[in-house]
This record gives C-alpha cells, structure tokens and sequence, in this order.
C-alpha cells in the first residue's frame, strides 16, 4: 500500500495525557470522518512508528503520523489537453480554466473536460492523485480553479469555503449600471419551479449573498465593467443576482438577453464574447500545510480583453 506524505505532530508539554484524536483534532483539524478512514490502514494512524487507536494516550515528545492512501481518479479518462497551471504543490493545484471546457465529467461531458487533462497530467508526473475540485467554475466562465490532491487538503480547504474565509473575486462586464456604486445583493436562490436546471431568486430559497464594485461605466450607463465578491457559492449565484438588480451579464444564454434575443442587447457586444462575460480573476486562501495565505490572479482572456477596448472605445 502507498501513501501520501505523512501529516506529523510532536506532542507538547500542555497536550501530555490527552488522546491522539484531541490533539490530532488541535492541532491539523482533521476530521472524524478522516479520522475513521484512517483507521482501516495499516499505517494511517502511528504513534512513534507504531499503530494506535485514536483513543489511545499520549505523552510529550510523542511524535504522531497520519498517512493517506494515495488514490487515483481510475474513472476519469486520462487525456493531453494543455494545462494553464498558476500553482502545484504536493497538496494543491491552481488552474488558469479556459471559457468552454466542463471541469468535471457529467452525463454527455466524459472527455475533454479539465478533469481528463489533469489526471493526464498527473499521470505524466507519475503521481497517484485522485481529482478533487475545491469549488467549479460553469462551462462558460473562465479563471482561477483550485484542486486538493488528498483528502485532508480537500476537507481543509472546503471548510475554509463553508466559513467564507476563502476569497473569489470574480469580474464581469454587464448591461446597464448598478444603482450604487458598491453593494450587496442578498437575495436567496434555487431551482426555478418551471425549468429545474435554471436558478431564480425565490423568497424560499437558500440564503446567497454577492457583494460588488463598479470598476467603469461604458457608453453612458449601457454596460458596466464589475468587480464582485461571493460570499455564498450557490449554481449560478453571479449570474442570477445581476439579472435580479437589472445588470445581466453580457453574452449569457441563459439569464442574459442573449436567452431572448430582441429583448434588448447588443448583437454587436454579444458576438463579441458568445458567452457569459465573467471570469474568476482572483482567488485567495490559507494553505492547509504552511498555514500561510496564499492569494493568486489571472490576467482577463483574450475574449474578455477585447470585449473591454469595445466598450473603452465607445468612451472616448
């Protein structure tokens, strides 16, 4: 059996006599959960070299191993599709997502997803790594996504998500100005009764909060560049709330003008982009390992780009 890295503590003075659990817990945050996969390998839990309970006492000086079974995504076909790598580590990826590529496979999406060339690329590596997405992108939507390479990375980052202490900042080119300057969307969201894979903003559905910033106003008040931080991740969150105050986003076939053409738009912005225009620009964290923030930005796509010296254009 191969494992991971070990995860190592030195128990200190004030944690003599406590379990391996508490002071595993103090010290990394692991989770029960973990806790009992590791339990089942040989090797998953060592005090000083020898397997123990988590149970099981310790004093200090004590040196306390966890080791993580190495995995591999054998479901994901492995496939050579280039790769825009911001960040690697042994324990984190950062990817640079194109506009049209589905990061994970789904019904009708089994090949040419994000996930096929990253497991190609780990494979190329020899590492034995199973794809562990932190947060998705949509298909149409391009930018920053990050991916734990064992599960203790995963369980970390995710309750870093869970507690908003991860930072995704998102910018898009939208119709129309917001009303203020810089505000909050807090507007609950889920399923539309009528068309289960769109989501709307319902009074019954699940608390989303979208904070934003508008960084430019193009051909006086038409369109508008925007800055926006989420602060929930729920499906579609940026798209439903710009549609909701009156900014839908430009070239969005779903929420956008685009989903209704000769309701308004522009076909000349539309044409411009044939998607929505957002993109994941900067993502921010604390890595699980150093315990250090780690903070990460990608330059606009060359679509995005030249949506934006369009609308500059008309400015001047």
């Amino acid at each position: 059996m191969k494992y991971y890295e070990p995860l190592a503590v030195h128990v200190k003075i004030e944690e003599d006599g406590m379990t391996v659990r508490k002071v595993l817990e103090r010290n990394l945050g692991v989770s029960r959960k973990l806790l009992s996969r590791l339990k089942l390998t040989d090797e998953g839990i060592t005090v000083n070299g020898c397997r123990v309970y988590t149970s099981a006492r310790v004093k200090q000086g004590d040196y306390i191993e966890l080791r993580m079974e190495q995995e591999r995504s054998d479901d994901i076909l492995p496939e050579p599709i280039p790769l825009d790598i911001v960040y690697e580590d042994r324990e984190l990826l950062i990817l640079n997502k194109p506009p049209g590529i589905v990061v994970h496979p789904t019904h009708g999406h089994y090949t040419g997803t994000l996930a096929n060339g990253v497991v190609y690329h780990w494979q190329e590596r020899d590492e034995r790594v199973r794809f562990r997405p932190i947060h998705r992108l949509d298909q149409d939507t391009s930018g920053l996504l990050a991916i734990a390479k064992n599960p203790y990375i995963h369980q970390q980052l995710s309750e870093q998500m869970h507690a908003g202490d991860v930072l995704k900042s998102y910018l898009a080119y939208v119709y129309g100005s917001p009303g203020t300057a810089k505000g909050t969307v807090d507007a609950p969201i889920d399923r539309d009764p009528d068309s289960p894979h769109v989501r709307t903003v319902l009074e019954s559905g699940y608390p989303s909060v979208t904070h934003y910033e508008t960084e430019a106003v193009y051909r006086g008040g038409e369109a508008a560049k925007v800055k926006l931080r989420l602060e929930t991740g729920r499906t579609h969150q940026i798209r439903v709330h710009m549609k909701h105050i009156g900014c839908p986003l430009i070239g969005d076939g779903m929420y956008g003008y685009a989903a209704s053409p000769g309701e308004g738009g522009s076909p000349e912005l539309e044409a411009a982009v044939n998607r929505q225009a957002l993109h994941a620009a900067v993502l921010g964290m604390t890595h699980p390992i150093s315990r250090k923030w780690m903070e990460w930005e990608a330059p606009l796509t060359e679509d995005l780009s030249k949506l934006e010296a369009m609308l500059k254009a008309t400015n001047e």
